[in-house]
């Protein structure tokens, strides 16, 4: 912790030290009763050497150490800055058109709705068939777009790379704050 062991001890150094603690007592280098002894000797604590005391007969431990050989790696692609830009740069592609996962979700969402409305009929005694008035507009416009190709977010789908500021009157130039082109 800190080279002098007369500096007060703070929240963080007690709350780091108790950390330490129970990651040897899950490691089974302390038995429940020295542990508990240990944390309630951690939290009364004054200064930086009583917790270095409390952590001088267990091996150190590096709490910021990250799994290496749990995790499934892939090989870097220069250029590509997430999952998604590796996966494309190594030419897998996603699905896209009707069986996107947006048009999934889509469905998904109505067929849940439409499924709860109907028990909810169903509960309610099965009288005049009112949920109709929700899931079946909903489900027209849904299977209309479906049909005609739209994306599900209401319009098509942005190609990428393109943005509407490329389509600006003036050809992409600055605003000069006043309303006109550079």
């Amino acid at each position: 912790m800190a080279s002098d062991p007369r500096i007060r001890a703070s929240d963080a150094d007690r709350d780091r030290t108790a950390t330490l603690l129970r990651e040897h007592h899950a490691a089974g280098r302390l038995d429940a009763d020295e542990f508990n002894e240990r944390l309630d000797k951690t939290f009364a604590a004054k200064t930086v050497g009583e917790l270095d005391d409390l952590l001088s007969d267990l091996p150190s431990i590096d709490l910021y150490r990250l799994p290496d050989h749990g995790l499934p790696r892939r090989p870097a692609v220069p250029g590509a800055t997430s999952h998604l830009g590796t996966m494309a740069a190594a030419g897998a592609t996603r699905p896209h058109g009707r069986f996107s996962p947006a048009w999934q979700a889509a469905w998904g969402s109505w067929l849940s709705v439409s499924a709860v409305l109907i028990v909810i009929w169903t509960l309610s005694g099965m009288g005049y068939p009112w949920f109709a008035w929700i899931v079946g507009p909903w489900g027209a416009v849904m299977l209309a777009r479906w049909v005609t190709g739209n994306h599900p977010d209401g319009g098509q789908r942005q190609v990428r790379g393109s943005s509407h500021h490329e389509q600006l009157p003036w050809d992409g130039k600055q605003d000069q704050g006043d309303g006109s082109p550079r």
